[in-house]
């Protein structure tokens, strides 16, 4: 008799918008190694898989070696991130490329924004910013600051800082938008996000966002969804 064959499904619908709110205690799931644990935002796959997560670790923590065959992208929101290459503060922007190998671990516990399997084929590059002495540009309207973290094949990723009210004109996503709130609160017309906050929305999407008297710093990528990515093999995604 053949095994039954399973695979992780969070949020796996790509032409539906997810407004995902900043993690509580019951969010959290246990990862393979000890005091690392996930908030799981979107998925396809289980151990091997197209995801998008928060990780936490613990002070001590340490994940066992592992190669991203279908690369990595990080955001450091807490603590020191490590691994044998070197120190991650909070705000070190990292992107290992496919076939990058590493252990990462903790001295005394962080918390990071982590994406898998997201690449475009031929993209290689490596990259560690540090967005805490980083110059910001400036945006397309008063009041918005860009930093642009990377680009490659029509997909970016880049923090973008709103001063308490700003108004950007409405606009369409044709490629998706993905926001992770990291400080005070977004808005658009269809709610209000504060920090923690994740949204996916899909492609042509159209929104109004603008910031009250808090202002924000968010976290974002476009043009992702639906672009052609780099995909887990089956046997690697699907476990019995």
């Amino acid at each position: 008799m053949n095994p039954t064959v399973t695979t992780t499904l969070i949020n796996a619908d790509f032409s539906q918008q997810v407004v995902m709110p900043p993690a509580r205690d019951n969010d959290w799931v246990a990862s393979p190694c000890a005091g690392v644990w996930r908030h799981q935002l979107d998925r396809i796959g289980n151990e091997i898989a197209r995801a998008t997560s928060i990780v936490r670790y613990s002070p001590g923590a340490q994940f066992s070696p592992h190669t991203h065959d279908g690369g990595e992208e990080f955001l450091v929101l807490q603590g020191t991130f490590s691994d044998e290459n070197g120190d991650y503060p909070a705000g070190t922007y990292v992107r290992n490329p496919p076939g990058s190998r590493h252990t990462p671990f903790t001295r005394d516990g962080c918390t990071i924004f982590a994406k898998l399997w997201q690449f475009s084929p031929g993209d290689r590059q490596a990259v560690k910013i540090d967005t805490s002495a980083t110059e910001w540009r400036p945006g397309l309207v008063p009041g918005l600051s860009v930093m642009p973290l990377h680009e490659f094949d029509g997909i970016s990723s880049a923090l973008v800082k709103w001063a308490p009210h700003t108004h950007f004109s409405p606009h369409v996503h044709p490629g998706g938008e993905e926001i992770l709130v990291l400080q005070g609160v977004f808005r658009d017309e269809h709610g209000e996000y504060p920090a923690g906050t994740w949204l996916r929305s899909p492609r042509w999407s159209k929104h109004t966002p603008f910031t009250g008297t808090e202002g924000a710093i968010i976290y974002v990528k476009v043009g992702h969804l639906g672009a052609p990515l780099l995909q887990p093999r089956p046997a690697q995604v699907l476990i019995p």
